[in-house]
């Protein structure tokens, strides 16, 4: 079994500094990936709504944020 873990881009083995990376490269399409939209994490379409789900939060000029 090899131990070794693989870049989840390229596949290469990782390399300590980027783990789990084998590069930077890679570090920065992964980065991209998330911020373009690209990854994303599922939601359930049959989960129940709550009345409150549509508010915007009261802001108090005094709260701690």
């Amino acid at each position: 079994m090899d131990s070794q873990k693989k870049c989840p881009i390229c596949g290469k083995p990782a390399i300590e500094a980027f783990k789990p990376f084998c590069s930077k490269r890679c570090a920065d399409v992964d980065l991209n990936r998330w911020l373009t939209g690209s990854y994303v994490i599922p939601a359930r379409d049959d989960e129940p709504v709550s009345d409150n789900d549509n508010t915007v939060p009261d802001y108090n000029e005094d709260d701690n944020i």
